[in-house]
C-alpha cells in the first residue's frame, strides 16, 4: 500500500505538468500568433493561402462564436474564470493523460481569449479577441483551434470509457442488463 502512494504522486503530478505545460503552451503561441496578426495583417487586405478555403484576414471579434454576444463580453472572462476553477477542481482526480491534454488544451484556449478580452481595445473586460485564420466560413485564432481540440479530445476519451482518473468504464454487459424472463 505505501508503495502506490508516492507512485500515485508522482503520476498526478505528471498529469498536472502535460496539463499546465499544453495550456502555456497553447497560451504563449495564440498571443505570439495574434501580436503578429496585429503587427501584419491589421489594416491589410486578406491573404489567400489554399484559394479560397483558407487564408488570413484580420478581424477583431467583439463577440463569442461568429461574433455572437457582442454585447456581454464582460460575460465572457466571468465564463473562463468558472472553467479555469472547475479545471482546478477537476485536477485533483486526475491520472489519465488524454483528459490532461484536453483540459490543458481548454485552458490554454481560455486564458488566450481572456488575455484579448481583459487587455486589448476598446477596454478591460470588454477587449474583442484578435482572429486572423480565415477558414471559408469562419474566421478564428490558435485559442480557438485550442479549444476546439479540446472538445474533441474530450469527447472521444469519454467514449472511450475513460475516466478522469484514467480508469475504464465498462459498460454493463447485455448478459447482465437483461431481465430475467423464466417462468
Amino acid at each position: 500500500m505505501k508503495s502506490q502512494a508516492p507512485e500515485a504522486k508522482i503520476r498526478r503530478r505528471t498529469m498536472l505538468r502535460i496539463l499546465f505545460g499544453i495550456a502555456a503552451a497553447v497560451l504563449v503561441l495564440d498571443q505570439m500568433t495574434k501580436f503578429l496578426a496585429v503587427r501584419f495583417l491589421e489594416g491589410q487586405e486578406p491573404i489567400s493561402v489554399l484559394g479560397s478555403l483558407a487564408g488570413f484576414a484580420f478581424y477583431r471579434n467583439p463577440g463569442a462564436a461568429l461574433g455572437m454576444g457582442a454585447g456581454v463580453t464582460w460575460v465572457f472572462p466571468l465564463i473562463a474564470i468558472a472553467v479555469f476553477v472547475a479545471i482546478l477542481v477537476l485536477s485533483r482526480k486526475l491520472g489519465s493523460a488524454a483528459w490532461a491534454v484536453g483540459l490543458g488544451l481548454l485552458l490554454g484556449g481560455l486564458f488566450g481569449n481572456l488575455v484579448d478580452r481583459l487587455f486589448r481595445q476598446p477596454g478591460f473586460l470588454h477587449g474583442a479577441v484578435v482572429d486572423f485564420i480565415d477558414l471559408s466560413l469562419f474566421i478564428c485564432n490558435v485559442a480557438d483551434i485550442a479549444i476546439t481540440a479540446a472538445a474533441l479530445t474530450l469527447v472521444v476519451t469519454s467514449l472511450r470509457g475513460i475516466d478522469l482518473d484514467g480508469s475504464k468504464t465498462t459498460a454493463p454487459s447485455a448478459h447482465s442488463s437483461r431481465e430475467d424472463t423464466h417462468d
